[in-house]
């Protein structure tokens, strides 16, 4: 898949960057997922708070999502980012 969003600037996706996301993981805190959240896909860090999991972004900007009354499908850990340089 082809990585879009600006959220996780400080693990260093960028747009374009191909993710290479393993199926067979199962999530946990701190692994960065591949998740469909409410009909929309992104990708964010997996925190656990307590009893309450969360999709953070890497951007202090946006909020974290506690995924409480959310819909929520985990595709996948993302294992490695691979990033073309323009020639």
């Amino acid at each position: 898949m082809h990585h879009e969003a600006l959220g996780l600037w400080w693990k260093r996706p960028n747009e374009g960057d191909t993710l290479v996301v393993d199926r067979s993981i199962d999530p946990r805190p701190d692994h960065i997922i591949v998740a469909m959240v409410d009909g929309e896909i992104t990708v964010k860090r997996y925190e656990l708070r307590g009893d309450v999991s969360y999709l953070c972004s890497g951007n202090p900007r946006y909020a974290p999502i506690p995924l409480v009354d959310l819909e929520c499908q985990v595709w996948g850990v993302v294992r490695s980012v691979i990033h073309e340089y323009a020639v």
